[in-house]
């Protein structure tokens, strides 16, 4: 959903994608400061609504069909579309916790000490005497995984893969 919503704001892919990107990196670091009881969706898109409009003015550009009736508009339909599956934060959390759940018992654990714990590759490695090569192999092989469960209970954009 946050793609779709980028991509009503931006017409560049490549912009796109990196809004993205900033857009988890800032929502990851203020993570802890949000409010969970109010649903994640508006909470994204308000971030995303604000780095458009950083990145409009650090260009020097005027965003066409961009004023704040049009961004009301198109974010008061996402929520319109949101509503009918649920997006509450605990909503979201308790199909990621299940998917994690999922995991074989190696990759759960490196996604574990990766992204609860805060460990380094590193770290996770030289803890679970692996090489880093290996350690890395199976972070990437839990995240494809996550990525496909997640998916399949149509929480993220079907697209394509990396292959495990």
């Amino acid at each position: 959903m946050l793609s779709a919503y980028l991509g009503s704001l931006l017409v560049d892919r490549n912009a796109i994608d990196d809004l993205f990107h900033e857009v988890m990196m800032v929502a990851w670091r203020s993570f802890d400061g949000r409010d969970s009881k109010q649903p994640f969706g508006p909470w994204l898109r308000g971030i995303a609504s604000r780095l458009v409009m950083a990145e409009y003015r650090r260009k020097n550009k005027v965003p066409r069909l961009l004023s704040d009736d049009v961004r009301v508009a198109v974010s008061e339909q996402f929520d319109a579309i949101e509503s009918n599956i649920g997006d509450t934060w605990e909503q979201h959390a308790e199909v990621l916790r299940n998917c994690v759940a999922g995991l074989p018992v190696e990759r759960k654990e490196v996604i574990l000490q990766r992204y609860r714990v805060g460990h380094s590759v590193e770290e996770i490695a030289a803890s679970g005497e692996l090489k880093i090569e290996a350690c890395m192999k199976r972070l990437q092989q839990a995240r494809v995984r996550l990525l496909r469960c997640l998916q399949s209970r149509g929480f993220l954009i079907s697209e394509a893969l990396p292959h495990e």
